[in-house]
Order: structure tokens, then C-alpha cells, then sequence
């Protein structure tokens, strides 16, 4: 494996996982994209290489960091939850692969960029402010 190939993947990682630990994102947000254009992956491929990633124990640090931190502050992780959630996501996941890989890649590339717009739109609350502006302009 050359080099820059090993090197460019290590500061994906750690990118995708300060992120993870920071504000609980990382696989699809910075991985998927980082290695589509970074080491110009198929979208196909990137999903599955971020989602290969999760199925390894690599977040099990921040995770323990976190279950810990939060006893202490008395917000603590609820683990049947976390059992719940992890149940829906094996399944979801299942399935959702089927279906990406029924997608054409530049289609499935799409769905992804739709997805993380509006997340972002949601995120920093600008729905609420376009739709105060467009009441404004109506009234």
C-alpha cells in the first residue's frame, strides 16, 4: 500500500473519529465523503468501506468516555435504549444496503447530498427563519 494512500486514510479515520467523539458524527458525514474525494471511491464503495469501519469496536472508547461522564453528571446513557436503537439499526441497515445497491451512484450520491442539506438546514434552524420570511413577504 503505498504511502500516501496509508497516510491519507489515517487522517480520514482520525477526522471521521474526533468528529464521532466530539459530536457523534463521523462514518457518513466526513468519512463517506472524504473518501470519495480524497481516494476517489464510489459513493457504493465509501458506504460500505464507512459502514465496515462501524462494525469494528472503534468508537467503544468514546463510547465507555462518554457512559462514564454522563453517570457522573447525572444524565446517564440508557442502554435499553441503546439496545433499541442498535436492533432498528442492524435491521435499517440490512435493508438500506439492498436498496443503495438497486441505486445508480450518481442518483445514490444525490440522496446523500439532499440528506446532509437539510440536515444542516434543520440543524441551524433555517426552515423556521425561511419560512418567517416568506410569511413576511405574504403579509
Amino acid at each position: 500500500m503505498a504511502t500516501q494512500l496509508v497516510i491519507t486514510a489515517l487522517l480520514i479515520g482520525l477526522g471521521a473519529g474526533m468528529l464521532s467523539g466530539l459530536v457523534g458524527i463521523g462514518g457518513g458525514i466526513i468519512m463517506v465523503p472524504a473518501l470519495v474525494f480524497f481516494m476517489h471511491y464510489s459513493q457504493h464503495q465509501a458506504q460500505g468501506t464507512s459502514l465496515a469501519v462501524l462494525t469494528l469496536p472503534v468508537v467503544i472508547l468514546a463510547s465507555f468516555y462518554y457512559y462514564s461522564q454522563c453517570q457522573k453528571l447525572g444524565t446517564p446513557i440508557d442502554l435499553r435504549i441503546v439496545g433499541l436503537l442498535a436492533t432498528g439499526f442492524i435491521v435499517g441497515a440490512f435493508f438500506g444496503s439492498k436498496i443503495a445497491l438497486q441505486i445508480h451512484t450518481d442518483s445514490l450520491k444525490k440522496i446523500f447530498a439532499v440528506i446532509l442539506f437539510y440536515t444542516a438546514i434543520k440543524m441551524l434552524n433555517w426552515d423556521t427563519a425561511l419560512i418567517k420570511w416568506i410569511r413576511s413577504l405574504a403579509s
